[in-house]
């Protein structure tokens, strides 16, 4: 998630939002509550004047509107949040519209936070994908390495040698070793960018040398170099893309992690009613919930429980196969921190 706080004086005011991830998206599913105001761009029906009774055409355009919440509805199989309520500011007052949130999609929210409310922002935008994204701009005797901040890229360093040959050592191949020695402290995601083939030879070389390096690696092409090539990445959707690699990956090793456990017998519950009584022990360290599950009444309440006990809260997309292994069994497991009887 990530989060602006715009204007708060004593825990009332505005905070721009931006869901990441379907957790974020369930996240502010509990943040936003009836009678909040929340600002947004979104498309109004615009009507072309004319001389007929009837117009011609109706046009759609982006307005920004500030709408009162009457309602909000998780839509996990869509990966959506649904903001629903009154227009109060922008275009057509006192209509009725729905706000459509996926990842990617920024509001604002006016309201009075409460601790709990400020807490769980904390928590969303600690566990921010982006944050853990470092990306390379790479030519012929430079590497300009960022690392993704909420605000922007953060330079970090920049690594150059001189081009042919110094003192008989290839200096292409001694900054690849360079960069290669300060990517195996890295974690997450890395992003290779720039012109030309230098890209894939350094892919190369690392595959020779470290293949679990190469494969959180992600090699895309720019027409610019350095910074620029860094910017047009962003600018290219690679974050997006890459996030959602790491979200993936994330369920994955959840959901094995369960099944680990239960082939092992080690402290795992599965299912409504081994989870519930987990809970209530205290016993659950982080649920793991299939999306298809959380319309349940029963499982929504369990996720609240769980959090209010300080457990994390980890939501599967159904969409792809670590969700679907949840989904069978039962719809929710929960990773414990000892066996209850």
């Amino acid at each position: 998630m990530k989060a602006t706080f715009c204007d708060l004086k004593r825990n009332t005011g505005e905070i721009k939002l931006t869901p990441e991830s379907l957790d974020d998206l369930w996240h502010l599913s509990h943040l936003i509550e009836p009678a909040d105001l929340v600002y947004a761009t979104t498309l109004r029906s615009v009507e072309q004047s004319s001389d007929k009774i009837r117009p011609d055409k109706i046009e759609k355009r982006p307005v920004r509107i500030g709408l009162e919440v009457e309602r909000t509805e998780f839509v996990p199989e869509s990966r959506r949040l649904r903001v629903s309520g009154v227009i109060r500011d922008g275009p057509d007052p006192g209509l009725h519209h729905s706000l459509n949130v996926e990842t990617g999609y920024e509001i604002s929210v006016i309201r009075q936070w409460r601790r709990s409310d400020l807490a769980r922002i904390d928590r969303a935008v600690k566990a921010s994908l982006y944050d853990a994204i470092h990306i390379v701009a790479l030519e012929e005797g430079e590497a300009e390495i960022c690392r993704v901040r909420q605000y922007g890229p953060e330079r970090i360093t920049t690594m150059t040698q001189g081009s042919g040959k110094t003192r008989g050592e290839n200096t292409r191949q001694a900054l690849f070793e360079s960069l290669y020695q300060f990517l195996q402290q890295v974690t997450g995601p890395i992003v290779i960018a720039g012109p030309g083939f230098i890209k894939e030879e350094f892919g190369t070389y690392v595959r020779s040398r470290a293949p679990d390096l190469l494969a959180r690696m992600a090699i895309v092409d720019t027409q610019r170099s350095g910074y620029g090539a860094i910017q047009q990445a962003i600018g290219d959707g690679v974050l997006e893309r890459v996030a959602e690699d790491l979200q993936l990956a994330h369920e994955v090793r959840a959901a094995d992690e369960v099944f680990k456990r239960i082939a092992r017998d080690d402290p795992v519950a599965y299912g409504t009613e081994e989870v519930r009584k987990a809970v209530a022990f205290g016993a659950a360290e982080e649920l793991i919930v299939a999306d298809s599950a959380i319309r349940k009444p029963e499982i929504s309440s369990l996720m609240e429980e769980a959090e209010a006990m300080n457990a994390k809260v980890l939501v599967l997309s159904t969409e792809f196969e670590p969700g679907k292994r949840i989904e069978g069994l039962g719809g929710i497991a929960a990773l414990l921190r000892y066996k209850i009887a």
